[in-house]
């Protein structure tokens, strides 16, 4: 029978036989094939058909982009909840949310109701997209009683500078008439004042974090409306247009709130959104890989470990800016413990990963297939590269 034993944010399966190994697994998801969690379960179960006595900590985690919600509420033993929203155009749909630590610790994907999944191709409109959805999730939570918040912000179909965020928690974006603004980022443009006095007083005593893994500015050539625009439907004339707004919007920002956003290392993620949460909210953004470690108390962990093992859907030489398994080797190489790393897909520069940052590093795919075939294939494949490293460790042991 197994049983689950939850200590800060791992969970221990299983009771080990004494003086075997521990192993910690911290991958994150692959995407769209297996959660962090499912990936946690197909490597233990391929290890321990080697290992059949040994101590499994699983560790779900993400840097902050897709599933960072789930690998959190998974962690931690938490909950996900359902909250109405709007979507980027404004339509009313269901969104989720996590809560965790007795509900007093809410995770939020903006994804969730701002982002560009939302979307049909043919829908994607930077100008008139909004993230006021994402705003009614941090209200859901506050109405949860969650006094601490994480955003992730990765995956957004905006590029409104959080304007239809801080609207949905009571600020009024104002025109010259004293109109409040439609909704999206072209309309910034016509922004005059910013009323905040109806604003969610709870705000005052929550604290917020933001995953967030990008480090653009919100304005200029590296800012959101350049760099992102164009995935979220943005043709040159447009990012022109919203590059403008944002400008001018944080003008009205620094002068209304006396917050100086426009330059800040993160505002321009999720088309602003970054810039919004430190203006209405007094956020802090940081790293999202480091606020799921934090979070899920992995440096506890790996203090336990004889070997760890990570992994995510692709590893290449994008690995080293933050992404989850060059954060998991981070701690493990604090901690003096060996890490071992395995991907869906290896690709380039991944090779210059092996030595300074994992100790090992496995490909998973069996076989020659379809995507179709290789995604659904993945639990199958995470157990046969786990049984036969299981394995090969055994044999190396017998070698000292």
């Amino acid at each position: 029978m197994v049983s689950n034993h939850y200590r800060r944010g791992f969970k221990m399966i299983d009771s080990p036989t004494p003086g075997s190994p521990t192993f910690v697994l911290a991958p994150d998801s692959f995407k769209e094939s297996m959660t962090a969690h499912e990936v946690c379960q197909a490597m233990k179960e391929g290890l321990r058909e080697a290992f059949p006595g040994a101590r499994f900590l699983l560790v779900p985690m993400a840097d902050g982009g897709e599933g960072t919600m789930r690998s959190l509420v998974d962690a931690r033993g938490g909950s996900v909840y359902e909250a109405s929203a709007s979507d980027p155009l404004g339509r009313s749909i269901v969104a989720h949310f996590g809560l965790f630590d007795d509900g007093r610790t809410a995770v939020i994907e903006m994804a969730s109701a701002s982002g560009l999944e939302r979307l049909d191709p043919s829908e994607r409109d930077p100008r008139v997209t909004t993230t006021r959805g994402t705003g009614d999730l941090l209200l859901a939570a506050l109405n949860e009683g969650a006094t601490h918040i994480i955003i992730a912000i990765g995956g957004s179909a905006t590029n409104d500078g959080g304007a239809g965020f801080a609207q949905a928690l009571g600020a009024r974006l104002l025109d010259a008439d004293g109109h409040d603004l439609p909704p999206g980022g072209a309309a910034l443009a016509q922004l005059a004042r910013i009323d905040v006095s109806g604003l969610d007083p709870r705000l005052a005593s929550v604290s917020i974090q933001v995953a967030c893994d990008v480090d653009n500015p919100l304005c200029g050539v590296e800012g959101a409306s350049a760099v992102y625009g164009p995935q979220k439907g943005a043709d040159a004339s447009t990012v022109v247009e919203l590059d403008a707004a944002l400008a001018h919007y944080a003008e009205i920002v620094h002068r209304d709130l006396g917050r100086d956003v426009a330059a800040i290392p993160g505002a321009g993620a999720a088309g602003g959104l970054g810039a919004g949460l430190l203006a209405f909210t007094g956020a802090r953004l940081r790293r999202g890989v480091q606020i799921v470690i934090d979070e899920t108390g992995l440096a506890e962990a790996i203090a336990q470990a004889d070997l760890v093992l990570t992994g995510e859907g692709r590893v290449d030489e994008q690995t080293r800016r933050g992404k989850t398994p060059f954060g998991v080797a981070a701690v493990a190489r604090a901690a003096g413990k060996p890490v071992i790393a395995i991907a869906g897909c290896v690709g380039e520069g991944a090779d210059l990963l092996t030595g300074d940052v994992f100790d090992a590093l496995f490909p998973i795919i069996g076989r020659v297939g379809t995507l179709e075939q290789v995604l659904a294939d993945g639990p199958a494949n995470v157990r046969r590269t786990c049984r036969n490293l299981g394995h090969a460790l055994r044999l190396s042991s017998a070698f000292h």
